[in-house]
């Protein structure tokens, strides 16, 4: 049987800085790989090392969820207050 990589395996190498720069460069791969981290934690089996790897590694990445999220949340604010309001964009005001 062929040894499937773990996100511990993936988690475990390299620095914290390292670790860091790893972060998905998108949402939904940020929220794959946390899906991923979750279940190999729910699975067990893992060394106290590994477990906690696996725990920095999925705050690192709920983290990043969360300000794709934020970002997300941003524009379409903007977007709906550009809606509300044509008038705002410092065009001739007709009325």
């Amino acid at each position: 049987m062929a040894k499937r990589e773990r996100p511990a395996d993936r988690a475990g190498a390299g620095s914290d800085a390292e670790q860091s720069a790893a972060i998905p460069e998108s949402y939904e791969r940020a929220r794959d790989e946390l899906a991923e981290v979750v279940a190999a934690l729910e699975e067990g089996g893992l060394t106290l090392d590994e477990s906690l790897a696996l725990w920095e590694r999925g705050q690192a990445l709920a983290a990043a969820c969360e300000r794709f999220l934020a970002g997300a949340r941003e524009r379409v604010e903007a977007a709906l207050a550009g809606a509300e309001d044509p008038d705002e964009d410092g065009g001739p005001d007709r009325g």
